[in-house]
């Protein structure tokens, strides 16, 4: 951010700052390595380590706007459940398993503008429910953040019973499915985030 010396006259550049309503604040606090500052944060792109049980898998997409294009200073929150359907219970629990449920990125440094996740397939919380991630947005000029899931395309019987999908009109069901392919032996789900537009994603009343 540039600001002009009512004294001087001269231009100072102090960097980033918060605008009035919500940000852009995210790089500084909360996707601090992402950005390159040279301090630490709980939370990252990485939500299963190496060791963690289950199906390893990437989520991916993009953050767009109502015209089609790329938000390069948004920020996706995630939270799931492992393989079996079950959250860490505690601290301990994170570190035995390597599975951490909560994953955090900007949409800013990605060549493509995207959030990337490496986690693990969710299993089913409880019966009647898809397997699914639950994601947070916040962005710029949003005073609250959004809420939406992710189901999966290869779930189709569970998406089917699940009483949160079936929730929405069958035309926008789709704005919540991501799309599997297979990318060096692994699975690699994809689903961009409509803000506005013809395609807007549903976004729930949490």
């Amino acid at each position: 951010m540039k600001t002009l010396s009512l004294m001087t006259g001269q231009q100072a550049d102090f960097g980033a700052t918060p605008s009035q309503t919500v940000g852009p604040f995210f790089a500084y606090g909360l996707t601090a390595r992402q950005y390159g500052y040279d301090f630490g944060q709980p939370f990252d792109d990485v939500v299963a380590l190496p060791q963690a049980q289950g199906q390893h898998i990437v989520l991916e997409g993009r953050v767009l706007d109502g015209d089609g294009q790329p938000i390069v200073d948004a920020m996706v929150e995630i939270s799931q459940a492992d393989a079996q359907g079950r959250y860490p219970a505690n601290i301990e629990e994170v570190k035995a398993s390597g599975f951490r449920a909560f994953g955090r990125v900007g949409t800013g440094t990605d060549p493509d503008q995207r959030f990337v996740f490496r986690t693990i397939k969710p299993g089913a919380e409880a019966p009647g429910q898809a397997p699914h991630i639950n994601v947070i947005v916040l962005m710029r000029g949003m005073l609250l953040h959004a809420f939406t899931r992710v189901y999966f395309s290869d779930e189709a019987a569970a998406n089917a019973a699940d009483a949160g999908l079936n929730s929405v009109p069958p035309e926008r069901r789709d704005t919540l499915i991501a799309q599997r392919r297979e990318e060096g032996g692994l699975a690699v789900y994809r689903l961009d985030i409509h803000m506005q537009g013809p395609q807007e994603t549903v976004f729930f009343d949490v």
